[in-house]
Parts: structure tokens; C-alpha cells; sequence
């Protein structure tokens, strides 16, 4: 078995990024030895790179390489197109590659510094995503420089993204928070060797394990931290789960960001970013509705009578590829034991991005949005959901239907076939920056299902269903009495029954 002495390293991609990595290797011999770099760019084949012969075109002399089993080929193209990087993957696959690595896309690069520790094994979605947006995340990123950041949700796949892209940015503290214990360790541990290793800057990792529905926590901890600025990613966000446990979703998601809003107000957070969702527009989901309303609280905050001088604002956008629960661990797990992949209907479509390209996009408006805006991220055409099944069974080496089967299960609760990414009654425009857009409302009030100020009398008709209260116990944990008040303030959302669970009980979510 070859030792990682003697590992033979192919890196695709001659450019900055690959002599980087090359530069790095020769450094520390104990990751192996660079044979080649192999380039499509005829200015560059043939030529010699510190030593390092320069071979090309890809698809010509991949075949012919004497490699060895224990060879590995790292794509160091950072800004490559999906479309590119599906041919290149099918030719190393079939050149006898077994180990692809790539590095980041280019929005997780910051001036052209790229680290081997950073590369990664290619996966599904490195092939689904479209050609990343060209950012440059260290100028993106100086609004922050110097200051105090805490992202919510940190151990999540979009919280702990925009943890791994702010390491980059010069920021004096980043502080990891979130709920559970597991996921704030690892990505505090994954950060840690990133900084270890060359990536960014020394920025002091803070992790924090904290609950959003405590008010009184939330209170203190905001205090004592000082964030200058807050990306709110934290929710429970799984529909059909959430359908069934709809007191949970109201809890945590809404009145959880009540209380972090109303802490970072009290204690001077000068930007407050949410993180918002495709299924908040005309919501007919517990948790589209949700983050509906946690929208209108963001934008409610920012009005000059709560202090006006902070920015406060909302970035919404669809699905993001590969996030934990979503479809695409989903399929990959469901291809390894043989299939079948089960999709809810063929006729589904959903907006898809990649999560590198989702949370640059974030940090970029954060930095250059306006204190009480909604900003939208273009996610060019929807994808029907049976494509990428199709796809990722074919990345894993297999037909669709002949070796693995694609069944259709049908919608579950909270799901609908399509989603949109705006309303109605908004309207978006385009800004002077790629990708993003900005929502203007029509001429009708802003809360298209009640006047604003009904926002309040909601909050105060919802609390004494998530917490108890000695005044009317009987409301206490009543799903059904939750669905109708809500019903009755936003009418996209059906109302149903609650499911009812063996012991009788209406909603078990308490402990979730």
C-alpha cells in the first residue's frame, strides 16, 4: 500500500490556484509528489512549472498516462464551469482515476490563496451547480474587517459555509453559535486546522452553545459579546417534519428570532442579516409561514424608530445543493444501498445553488444592502428534481431504471410542485451586483395578508401556545389552536388537524 510519501499527485489546472498547491506540496513532502500539472490552455502545455511538466489537452493525455493505483488528480480550476467540470470528471473517471479531489469554488478563494487542506473529494453536487459567480471575497468581506461576527446556526451546512468563507475575511472574533453541542464542535475543530494551516487570517474561533428561545439567554449572551454583526441562519427548516411538529417551528424559528432581534437592538448590532427561503412567499407550510414572519420582524426592526442608524435586512433565496436532509445526501444515500431513489413527483422543480456560491452571495449583500431591504439571489432556471436523481445515479456509475429505479411517492404535507421566489405583490429589480437582486413592493400595504401592526397581536395570539401560561393552559403545545390563528392571519396556509400521535397528545415537539 503507497504511503502518503509516496503518493503521486496529477493537479488539473495550471493556473495560480495549482502552482499554489504545487508550491505547498514540495513544502511538505508527507503529502506526496506533484508529477504534473495537466492544462487545456495551449500557452501553457508544454512548458515547465518549477520543474513540473505542463501536459495537455486533458482529454488527450489523460489516457495515456503511466499512473499508478495509488495516483490522485486534484482540479485546482476554482472557476470552472459545471459544464467543464462534468467532462473533466468523466475523463479522469475514465483515465482509472479512483480519487478526485477539487478545491473550493472561487467565491472560498481569496486572492488566488489556495491550501491543500481546503481540497475535498468531488461530489454530486460539484456537478449540478451552474458556473460560479466571480467574487472577490476579500474585498467583499472589508466591511468586516476588524469587527465582531456571530452566525447563528453555525453548525449548519449554510451557517458553518459562511463561518469557512468569513475565516478569510479579517474579522477580529468569529463566534459559532448554535443549539447542538456535535455540530459547533466540528465545525469549530474544522476551522481551527483551516487557520492553522494558512487559511485566512488569525481570527479568535468563539463557539457558543446557546438556545434562540431563551429569551433571557439571548439577552445576556448578545450583551456580552459585543457582535458588530449577526448572519441569522438558525431555524428548523425540514417541511413535512415540521408539519408535523408546527409548535416547534413557531418556537424556535419565529420567536427565536424575536428574542435574538430584540437583544441585538437593545445591544446595538449594527447589521443583523436573515437568511430567508423560497417557501416563505405565499407560504402554505408551519415553516414557510414562519420564516415569513421572520422576515416582516427583520424589516419591522429596521424602521428609524428603533434606532435607524444599524442595517437591517433580509437576503432570501431556493434550495442550496447538499445541505444536511435535503435531497441530494438523500439520493446518494439511497443509490449506495441499491436503490431505489424516491422523488414526489416528476413534474417537481426547485431552484438549486450551490452553498459556496449562496453564502459569498450572502456576505456580498450583508456588506452593500440597505438598512430595511429584502434581497434576492438570482437562481437562474429551476431543475426538475427527477433530473438530478438521474444525474447522481449516473455519477455514481449506474442507468437510471435499468440499475437503479426511480419511484414516485407523491407530495407530502407542506409541499407544493413549484416554488416562487417572490410574491405577488413584490417586484424584483436588478442591482449593480451579479446576482443579486433587491424587492420593491407595490403600492399595497407590506404585509399582504394584514396591516403591520397585526404582526404584534400575532406574536401575542401565538405565545401562549409555545410557552405556558398559568392565564389559559389549555392553549398550551394545542397544534390545531396554533394552525388557526395562523390560518386566520396568513390564508395560503391550509388548515388541517394536527397529527395525532399514539398517546393522544396533539403536538410532541417540547423537546425537539
Amino acid at each position: 500500500m503507497a504511503t502518503k510519501k509516496s503518493r503521486r499527485l496529477y493537479i488539473i489546472g495550471a493556473g495560480f490556484a495549482g502552482r499554489t498547491l504545487a508550491n505547498e506540496v514540495r513544502g511538505k513532502a508527507i503529502f506526496g509528489e506533484v508529477v504534473a500539472f495537466l492544462d487545456d490552455d495551449r500557452e501553457k502545455i508544454g512548458q515547465n512549472v518549477d520543474g513540473i511538466p505542463v501536459l495537455g489537452p486533458i482529454r488527450d493525455v489523460a489516457r495515456l498516462l503511466r499512473r499508478k493505483s495509488a495516483d490522485e488528480a486534484v482540479i485546482a480550476m476554482p472557476s470552472v464551469s459545471g459544464e467543464y467540470l462534468q467532462n473533466l470528471y468523466t475523463i479522469l473517471k475514465k483515465a482509472g482515476f479512483e480519487r478526485i479531489r477539487i478545491l473550493p469554488g472561487i467565491s472560498q478563494i481569496v486572492d488566488g490563496e489556495a491550501h491543500l487542506i481546503q481540497t475535498r473529494s468531488i461530489n454530486p453536487q460539484d456537478l449540478l451547480g451552474r458556473t460560479p459567480v466571480a467574487i472577490n471575497l476579500k474585498e467583499s468581506l472589508a466591511y468586516l474587517r476588524g469587527k465582531r461576527v456571530l452566525v447563528t446556526g453555525a453548525g449548519g451546512s449554510i451557517g458553518g459555509e459562511l463561518c469557512r468563507q468569513l475565516l478569510s475575511g479579517g474579522v477580529e472574533r468569529l463566534y459559532l453559535f448554535g443549539h447542538g453541542e456535535n455540530s459547533i464542535y466540528h465545525i469549530d475543530r474544522e476551522l481551527r486546522i483551516l487557520r492553522d494551516e494558512g487559511v485566512g487570517e488569525k481570527t479568535t474561533l468563539v463557539p457558543v452553545i446557546g438556545d434562540l428561545k431563551d429569551r433571557h439567554y439571548m439577552d445576556y449572551i448578545i450583551g456580552r459579546l459585543k457582535a458588530d454583526a449577526v448572519f441569522h441562519t438558525a431555524a428548523y427548516k425540514h417541511v413535512p417534519l415540521m408539519e408535523e411538529n408546527p409548535v416547534a417551528a413557531i418556537e424556535n424559528n419565529l420567536l427565536g428570532t424575536d428574542n435574538l432581534l430584540n437583544a441585538a437592538l437593545k445591544h446595538g448590532v449594527k447589521r443583523f442579516v436573515l437568511v430567508s427561503t423560497d417557501k416563505a412567499v405565499e407560504p402554505v407550510s408551519v415553516y414557510g409561514v414562519s420564516k415569513y414572519l421572520c422576515e416582516r420582524l427583520v424589516l419591522d426592526a429596521a424602521r428609524p424608530d428603533n434606532g435607524g442608524a444599524a442595517n437591517f435586512m433580509v437576503v432570501r433565496f431556493g434550495n442550496v445543493l447538499g445541505s444536511r436532509g435535503s435531497i441530494v445526501p438523500l439520493f446518494q444515500k439511497q443509490i449506495e444501498k441499491g436503490g431505489p431513489v424516491t422523488i414526489t413527483h416528476p413534474d417537481m422543480k426547485r431552484w438549486f445553488m450551490t452553498i459556496p456560491e449562496a453564502c459569498s452571495l450572502v456576505l456580498k449583500a450583508g456588506g452593500v444592502g440597505e438598512n430595511g431591504a429584502l434581497y434576492l439571489l438570482d437562481m437562474g432556471e429551476p431543475v426538475a428534481i427527477s433530473d438530478i436523481a438521474e444525474q447522481m445515479i449516473r455519477f455514481h456509475g449506474y442507468e437510471p431504471e435499468i440499475d437503479i429505479k426511480v419511484e414516485t411517492v407523491g407530495l407530502r404535507p407542506g409541499e407544493r410542485l413549484g416554488e416562487n421566489l417572490w410574491a405577488s405583490h413584490e417586484k424584483p429589480v436588478d442591482t449593480q451586483y451579479s446576482r443579486i437582486k433587491k424587492i420593491e413592493y407595490s403600492a399595497e400595504r407590506l404585509l399582504p395578508f394584514a396591516p403591520e401592526a397585526d404582526i404584534d397581536a400575532l406574536m401575542k395570539k401565538l405565545l401562549p401556545v409555545c410557552r405556558f401560561d398559568d392565564a389559559s393552559p389549555e392553549s398550551y403545545r394545542d397544534a390545531d389552536l396554533l394552525r388557526a390563528i395562523l390560518h386566520e392571519a396568513i390564508p395560503t396556509l391550509p388548515y388541517r388537524k394536527a397529527v395525532k400521535q399514539q398517546t393522544g397528545s396533539i403536538d410532541t415537539s417540547a423537546q425537539s
